[in-house]
């Protein structure tokens, strides 16, 4: 290897703060500050969670937004900057086939919505990834990134705690400002998820995932630091973040947080790993004493807030915190520095970075035993922390839940392998794959949802990425032995927890999560900033060619701006067309704003969605067949973007039942069947339809073609039963997700046919299965009045059922004679 790339990281780092003088530049801190108050300010919009829908999708674009402006700071940074000779250079450029992957992906899309939007955040991803590349030449613009990154965190820690102890009032009122999507809520919805903390995020396990990654980033900084003040700071928050931490009830978490440290252990030298553990214990013992305390006057407070008992959680959660901090202070300043002399010879050992891991490993084993079993530790542990662990298996639901999702993710990666399926490919197809009927429209693993979005190519290019900038890292921290190379380490922590952690969770559904990730890669990457000419990749260009990188950057910077404020110009037109409904205005006055926003947005389904339901409205009021035509219009324009939508197929139903083409009714929803095996209402619709067409057929004397339907009807019922048996074949733990079998839309269809055929016992039997105790619904009285029927047919009476169904309308015991004295 040539000496050059030998040459240590703490002197590639001076030469580049000699050369750029980036921390003394304005664009260096203009960068630095948009990114710093986006970090606290994208949390409390939901952690700018993807949930495939504009409510989701709205403070996302304005996360966009920022992105773009963050782009064009950068682009003129980099008119200054860039050159293509260095690593870090190259990264730059080639990190952009991510989004060049998502971008060949929306053309064979079955969502051009989800993907144009995935498509959106990728380069939210990749903007943020290339600040920190560059911020992060610097020591300066490593350690202000840091702070940066572990100041809006605690926040967020904080956040969670004052809304677990009864003040969330106080906490929200302080970033209600700023926060969208609460409405007139005075607190932060779902802060706290029944028992569960969720802080800002409002999912428990994603929020753990955060945690595991400030957890451990804190106490990387507490064994690094000399400065006594960082000591005191960060080892004063270990403890709030490790009873956050519990109070997730994440099961996952407990799950990963070992393998995390496993992980992170190696890169450190052997006295700073002995001291990285044993602050851990000591923190977690700490936390362990308290926890059950303080998780019970959190679950008081949820039920009534209490003052006394709020000032209780607090001065308990603070002592233990200042005596925790002591601790750790008193063992840093007295035992740190004996240790790390005594361990200076057996450090230099070629794997002694690799005996304290292992010994880890033994002792995170004796910890699981401990936990496992019936012991002090557990006896320490609250009910619900102490029950959550014990549920831990690979026989428990979630964890066979995620594996059917794992496999269905795979099914459908081979239908789509090249280029995959474009952006929300899971959201929008998961149904045809899904062995059972479950509800979820996250897969629960990044890199399976990578691999669908993007097919093999896209997947490929992601690890290939992500490997060597994990290679380059690794190389550059193990290799070198200066101090500074420690303000780029808690990027490598958050990094390895946010993407274990994602393989069994969608952390990186949160955009807010996703942006803490590429920052940390990109910072990881600028350790591969070399003096110029140490590394000639390409001959050298000429002084034009320099500026073509940034020149495009530049142009996607306005493109990307453009378009997500016209978005959001959509939204607040789709928003007045709603308002004025609400407000009764008249039909144009509500079509107006929305088909503006419409042009501004034509691939938005619930734009268009909004839009046909209105036309559809109007065709029901007016029978004006331009409305009719309108909606059939915008139904064919959202099948060209839009080619596997559940809801688009229910307005083709409707929109063929208005002209009362059953017919065709039934053709397409027996042929949607198979993209919605699971999908039970899509049965009852069939059967529904056959009975109608059946008795349209009776009353026509058409006695074969009655008999047709009706048999068609009970073919389909039993296509329900076979796919219901298919249920009893999974794993014993796994919940089979929405309800599938005899629904009582089925029973009252094929009652009503056994009962029209004079089969009144099978009729009592398909009706008694959809009763309910619910009579105040019509449709319910309607099951009870057939079947009352079907068993006086038999010469059988239900008294108590009859007297029941009287006390709701009187008039039903006509409406049970009627049927008793139909002609069928």
């Amino acid at each position: 290897m040539p000496d050059s790339l030998k040459r240590s990281y703490a002197e590639s780092l001076k030469n580049q703060q000699k050369k750029g003088q980036d921390k003394d530049s304005l664009l260096f801190w203009l960068m630095f500050c948009f990114t710093t108050i986006f970090l606290f300010w994208a949390p409390f919009q939901k952690g700018l969670f993807n949930g495939y829908s504009i409510s989701f999708a709205t403070p996302i674009y304005y996360g966009v937004i920022w992105s773009a402006a963050l782009l064009a700071l950068l682009s003129i940074y980099l008119f200054y900057h860039w050159k293509v000779n260095s690593t870090a250079d190259l990264i730059s450029v080639l990190i952009w086939l991510i989004p060049l992957t998502f971008s060949l992906s929306y053309f064979t899309a079955v969502s051009q919505y989800y993907a144009s939007n995935q498509l959106f955040i990728q380069l939210v991803y990749i903007t943020f990834f290339l600040i920190a590349l560059y911020i992060s030449k610097s020591y300066t613009g490593a350690i202000l990134l840091q702070n940066s990154i572990m100041a809006s965190s605690y926040f967020i820690v904080i956040f969670g705690l004052f809304n677990w102890l009864g003040n969330n009032s106080f906490i929200f009122s302080l970033v209600r400002w700023f926060t969208l999507g609460m409405g007139d809520l005075p607190f932060y919805q779902n802060a706290v998820l029944e028992t569960r903390l969720t802080s800002v995020f409002q999912y428990p396990n994603s929020y753990a995932a955060f945690l595991i990654a400030i957890l451990l980033s804190a106490l990387f900084l507490v064994t690094s630091s000399k400065k006594r003040i960082t000591i005191v700071f960060h080892s004063f928050m270990v403890v709030p973040i490790i009873i956050s931490f519990f109070l997730t009830l994440s099961r996952g978490g407990l799950v990963i947080l070992p393998i995390v440290v496993v992980v992170v252990l190696p890169l450190l030298k052997p006295s700073r790993q002995i001291l990285y553990v044993l602050y851990l214990i000591i923190s977690f013992v700490s936390s362990v004493l308290v926890l059950g305390k303080l998780s019970n006057i959190g679950l008081e407070l949820g039920k009534e807030y209490q003052a006394k008992l709020a000032y209780t959680g607090w001065s308990t959660l603070l002592i233990i915190s200042f005596i925790n901090m002591l601790l750790i202070l008193s063992i840093h300043n007295f035992f740190s520095s004996w240790l790390e002399r005594k361990l200076a010879s057996f450090s230099k050992k070629r794997f002694a970075k690799l005996l304290i891991p292992a010994s880890a490993i033994i002792l995170g084993i004796t910890s699981i035993y401990l936990l496992y079993n019936d012991t002090i530790l557990t006896k320490l542990l609250p009910e619900n922390v102490r029950s959550r662990i014990e549920s831990i298996n690979f026989q428990q639901h979630s964890v066979l839940e995620r594996g059917a999702y794992y496999k269905d993710a795979i099914e459908l990666f081979k239908d789509y392998p090249v280029l995959g399926a474009g952006g929300g490919a899971w959201a929008a197809l998961y149904e045809k794959y899904q062995n059972s009927p479950y509800v979820s429209r996250q897969s629960h693993n990044y890199f399976l949802q990578n691999l669908v979005e993007t097919g093999a190519i896209g997947f490929i290019m992601f690890i290939a990425l992500l490997g060597f900038i994990f290679y380059l890292f690794i190389k550059h921290f193990w290799g070198n032995d200066d101090s500074n190379k420690d303000s780029h380490f808690i990027f490598y922590i958050i990094s390895v927890a946010l993407l274990i952690h994602s393989m069994i969770d969608f952390d990186l559904s949160f955009v807010y999560l996703g942006v803490l990730l590429f920052l940390s890669l990109g910072s990881m990457a600028s350790v591969a900033s070399y003096e110029k000419g140490q590394i000639n990749f390409v001959k050298k260009p000429p002084n034009y060619t320099t500026k073509i990188y940034p020149s495009i950057v530049l142009i996607i910077s306005v493109i990307v701006f453009y378009h997500t404020v016209q978005y959001i110009n959509a939204y607040k037109l789709f928003n007045t067309a709603i308002s004025n409904m609400n407000n009764n205005k008249n039909f144009n006055e509500i079509m107006n704003p929305l088909n503006q926003a419409l042009k501004l947005q034509p691939n938005n389904p619930e734009y268009q969605f909004f839009k046909i339901d209105l036309l559809f409205q109007a065709y029901s009021q007016t029978k004006n067949e331009s409305y009719f035509q309108e909606a059939q219009s915008s139904i064919k324009q959202l099948e060209l973007t839009e080619r596997h939508n559940r809801i688009l197929l229910e307005k083709k139903i409707q929109l063929l039942t208005f002209k009362d083409q059953i017919q065709e009714a039934i053709k397409l929803v027996d042929s949607q069947i198979v993209d919605f095996p699971w999908d039970i209402s899509l049965y009852e619709k069939s059967i529904s339809m056959r009975l109608d067409l059946g008795d349209r057929a009776r009353l026509q004397a058409d006695d074969k073609l009655k008999e047709q339907y009706w048999n068609q009807a009970f073919d389909v019922y039993n296509q329900v039963q076979s796919k219901a048996n298919e249920l009893a074949s999974l794993p014993e733990g796994q919940n089979q997700g929405q309800a599938f079998g005899l629904t009582p839309v089925i029973a009252l269809s094929l009652g009503q046919i056994e009962f029209i055929r004079g089969n009144y016992e099978s009729s009592a039997n398909f009706l008694k299965a959809g009763l309910s105790s619910r009579l105040d619904i019509p449709f319910n009285r309607q099951i009870t009045r057939w079947y009352l029927a079907a068993l006086r047919k038999q010469n059988k009476d239900d008294q108590e059922l009859l007297g029941k169904l009287l006390s709701h309308d009187i008039n039903e015991q006509n409406e049970i004679q009627s049927l008793l004295d139909s002609k069928f």
